[in-house]
């Protein structure tokens, strides 16, 4: 008759557990959400094992939280999992383990390859009749839930790595399609850009803009921050200028108003440092304004002069608090360097800069050149200083020439 009644009672037992596995199971391929998994594990245990006390701990970016208990303070995690770490296989709590682990029974790691990615302590079972198979039992249940959960983490890390990558693709696509693949030569002078956007994208902007065959005006720009927002804002930024140029015939108004349109788009949120020079080529005029951008170098007559008249940085201040144009008579043949900040930025292994004398010498020694060959001897300099050190930001270039 005990005999039966123990027979009945163990399987009892595989029944319960059975359709508990087969519940915990289903839900997982329902999809059933973290915390409702966490709930059906702490349902388990106390309801159908017959455990007082629980407490489950997992992974998430980085941080391990007390995800799911039964009669456990989770104010007391901090201090009660770092004990846990040293334990790599299923673990009965033993007298000379740590005090605060006492009020435990059993110790359940759950690692994915050689990383623990749960910890579940178990403590106060009722009933201890056939304690090795429940305790089996409850590891079995205990690495289905953490597997699920962790399976969960990495798909959502996967799909926010896959809406990342989409991101910087459009931003990518953007950005190519905004940046002039080639720039105007004519008879009186000639402009060639260099583009090396950080890590595929970036928010430098250059453009030229030709009013006849002897007007034209050419900008450099760089804008704060990366990604899809700094390829929408300068997507906005390009078709303001393309706008607002024609509409204003001096410098000082265009930027006065290009300033005021930044601004309604970004709140001051985000900033874009910028310049832009008009040149006359049948007058040897030259009008410029410099926005809060890196100098850029004209040599002219055998003499270096930076380009600094201008004003703050556009889209920082609902209204620019002064603003200056830059007035230059053009005498013989004229070289301008524009680049963005991740030029003068650049350094070696050797921790120095690409600084503003190496840029001017370069300059001086190389402005007979045409405008082509010029910056491709420039990127030459460029990969020669830098070696193998990767670019710390984005670098764009435009060199101007008039004859």
């Amino acid at each position: 008759m005990e005999l039966l009644e123990k027979l009945e009672k163990e399987l009892n037992l595989k029944e319960l557990q059975i359709k508990s596995l087969l519940t915990i199971t289903q839900a997982i391929n329902d999809n059933v959400a973290a915390d409702g998994l966490y709930n059906m594990y702490r349902s388990f245990l106390s309801w159908e094992m017959g455990i007082d006390k629980m407490a489950l701990f997992v992974i998430e970016n980085d941080e391990w939280y007390c995800t799911s208990a039964i009669n456990f303070n989770k104010r007391t995690t901090k201090t009660l999992f770092p004990l846990l770490l040293e334990f790599n296989r299923l673990h009965t709590i033993k007298d000379d383990d740590p005090e605060l682990l006492q009020q435990f029974d059993i110790i359940i790691p759950v690692f994915h390859k050689s990383m623990p990615i749960a910890y579940s302590v178990i403590g106060g079972i009722k009933d201890k009749e056939d304690l090795y198979n429940k305790i089996q039992f409850i590891t079995t249940i205990t690495n289905i839930i953490a597997v699920a959960i962790e399976n969960k983490r990495l798909f959502n890390k996967q799909l926010e790595q896959e809406k990342f990558k989409r991101e910087i693709e459009l931003a990518s696509e953007v950005q190519t399609m905004l940046i002039p693949d080639t720039l105007p030569k004519e008879e009186k002078y000639q402009l060639s850009s260099i583009y090396k956007p950080h890590f595929n994208i970036g928010g430098d902007y250059l453009d030229c803009i030709q009013f006849d065959k002897h007007k034209f005006a050419f900008c450099i720009a760089d804008i704060s921050g990366k990604g899809v927002a700094a390829a929408l804002l300068m997507a906005n930024f390009q078709a303001m200028i393309q706008s607002l140029i024609y509409q204003y015939r001096d410098l000082e108004t265009f930027v006065f108003a290009l300033n005021q349109a930044v601004y309604r788009i970004t709140q001051s949120d985000k900033f874009i440092t910028f310049f832009i020079a008009e040149i006359d080529v049948k007058k040897r005029q030259m009008n410029y304004i410099n926005a809060g951008h890196y100098p850029p170098i004209m040599l002219m007559d055998g003499k270096i002069v930076k380009l600094k008249e201008g004003s703050t940085v556009i889209g920082a201040f609902e209204k620019l608090p002064s603003i200056k144009e830059g007035s230059v008579k053009l005498d013989g043949p004229v070289t301008i360097l524009s680049f963005t900040d991740g030029l003068a930025d650049l350094r070696n292994e050797k921790e120095e800069y690409f600084e503003d004398e190496r840029i001017e010498k370069f300059v001086k020694e190389n402005h007979t050149l045409d405008v082509d060959m010029f910056n491709e001897k420039l990127l030459e300099e460029i990969d020669t200083f830098k070696g193998e050190e990767a670019y710390p930001d984005d670098i764009a270039i435009i060199t101007c020439k008039v004859q």
